[in-house]
């Protein structure tokens, strides 16, 4: 059996019907669809304002400019995906790296030992996984220490933590729809903003008028594609967390498994092993695929200021990912979980 990482749902026949309406219509830019997922996503979230653009990044991109983060410290984690730390040096930004905890999210002790020491403009926590940061604390430590909040929200769809979606907890944050993620719309990301004094700020950055502006707004197909993606997502996140029920039931005797904090939407269902190298060779020799997320740590990729981050430099060497997507069947789980554990014995 070959059992691919991810695995594209099927179109249905609604999205199909959806996509001709655009070119039938001409419309191909700015029109119903993206009006309708704006305001759908803003009321799933519970936000004051939400706009879609072409990426994550762009989305982080435009909430760093509108905090106006040059020059200034921006605490992140130091795992995560290189857009995150990116998107801080392209604002203007410093980034600052932390630690994480056993979440893989933020530690938010190191995080105040560096509002202590530095004048941080904005913390940047990310909901690594599909799993929550400690909002709760990190809003606490930034209101205390005078700073913004920026969530990296873009492997969390639908996850909440005390009934709080993940982007409504901070000032503003970024989502990303990548073809992989569990809104989808191929490529594209969206800014939601929480604090109303920001939307203005973010709207001069993507709407042309009065001061210099991007052009990065989606097409209506993908804005058709995500809306198709976002009404399904709660069933999809469903089907998520019952694969992770069973994976977790199978190898908590053997793997150490990801600390669930709220509602864990498994965008990623990541495992550690000190042998995850060769166990991953033996698993792609059997036909099952993973991923290593992520192989480096964001401090020693762009070279910037960092916390000792003893926690993410083991966690780097036995992260690995398994399948976990909607469409993998009662089957194709069945024969993941034989064959980690076949192989795992083996070694």
């Amino acid at each position: 059996m070959k059992i691919p990482f991810f695995r594209l749902d099927s179109i249905g026949e609604r999205l199909k019907e959806d996509l001709i309406r655009i070119v039938e219509s001409g419309r191909l830019t700015r029109g119903e669809f993206t009006e309708s997922f704006e305001e759908e996503f803003k009321n799933f979230l519970g936000v004051a304002w939400v706009k879609t653009v072409n990426s994550g990044t762009t989305a982080l991109y435009a909430a760093l400019r509108a905090l106006e983060v040059q020059g200034q410290y921006v605490v992140i984690p130091a795992l995560s995906f290189m857009a995150t730390v990116d998107a801080v040096l392209l604002a203007g930004g410093i980034p600052l790296v932390v630690d994480v905890d056993e979440t893989y999210t933020m530690d938010v002790n190191q995080l105040e030992d560096a509002l202590k020491r530095f004048k941080v403009k904005v913390i940047l926590p990310v909901h690594l996984f599909g799993n929550m940061a400690d909002m709760s604390a990190i809003n606490w430590l930034a209101q205390r220490y005078g700073a913004y909040v920026l969530e990296d929200a873009a492997q969390a769809h639908g996850a909440h933590l005390d009934g709080v979606k993940a982007g409504a907890w901070g000032d503003i944050s970024a989502f990303s729809f990548y073809a992989t993620k569990n809104v989808s719309m191929g490529e594209g990301g969206a800014v939601a903003v929480k604090n109303p004094s920001l939307v203005e700020k973010v709207k001069k950055l993507l709407d042309f008028g009065d001061t210099p502006a991007f052009n990065f707004r989606l097409s209506e197909f993908q804005s058709a594609v995500g809306l198709n993606s976002l009404r399904r997502l709660e069933e999809n996140n469903r089907r998520r967390r019952e694969i992770a029920r069973r994976y977790n039931e199978s190898f908590k005797d053997i793997f150490q498994l990801q600390r669930e904090r709220g509602y864990c939407v498994y965008h990623v269902y990541s495992l550690r092993h000190p042998q995850r190298d060769s166990l991953r060779e033996e698993l792609e020799k059997k036909g099952v695929s993973t991923k290593v997320y992520y192989p480096y740590l964001l401090h020693e990729l762009r070279n910037t200021p960092h916390l000792p981050t003893p926690r993410a430099e083991k966690f780097k060497g036995e992260l690995f990912a398994l399948p976990i997507y909607p469409s993998l069947t009662d089957e194709e789980v069945d024969y993941v979980i034989s064959t980690l554990l076949e192989v795992v014995q083996k070694l």
